[in-house]
């Protein structure tokens, strides 16, 4: 199991960077239980094996103007690799995309979309969307509200598992 080459201290490091990024190393330290010195480079070691992948502010996007969000379902007329890898490009490349996963089942991918307004989402959907290289078809449900968006994972689970297995 992935996680488990992680000792409990990493662990904690992982969960409670997760929940507050931007506190010192100090207060971080004092948290999971180690000195200063330790846990900078625990930090910087989970940094370099990839555990942390970067640091970000969670920003509102509504109140910064982006007032529709948008799931859009992507079915491809191909699914040879060289074609899911350009599609995946592409998503890359469309500013409005904030998320784009392959899926197995009847959908090739879903994609989380937002844009200032539905004009915008509209201009985007049929101009570059629906129109790109491959795409089939696009079905696209408009978010109405959020009652839960809490990312990274829960390391209460993982210990809980880890537990379980010891």
């Amino acid at each position: 199991m992935p996680g488990s080459k992680l000792d409990p201290i990493d662990r904690k490091i992982l969960a409670e960077l997760q929940a507050d990024g931007r506190m010192t190393n100090v207060e971080l330290a004092k948290r999971v239980g180690i000195s200063a010195p330790p846990c900078l480079r625990r930090v910087r070691t989970l940094e370099e094996q990839g555990f942390i992948r970067g640091y970000h502010a969670e920003v509102d996007s509504r109140e910064l103007g982006f007032e529709v969000q948008v799931f859009a379902m992507v079915g491809l007329q191909s699914q040879a690799e060289a074609d899911l890898v350009a599609f995946e490009k592409r998503c890359r490349d469309w500013p409005l995309v904030r998320e784009c996963h392959m899926l197995n089942g009847e959908v090739d991918f879903i994609l989380k979309c937002v844009a200032p307004d539905l004009s915008t989402f509209q201009t985007f959907l049929t101009g570059d969307l629906t129109s790109a290289d491959n795409v089939a078809s696009v079905k696209t449900s408009l978010v109405i509200r959020c009652a839960k968006d809490e990312p990274g994972v829960p390391f209460e689970v993982l210990e809980d598992r880890l537990k379980r297995d010891a």
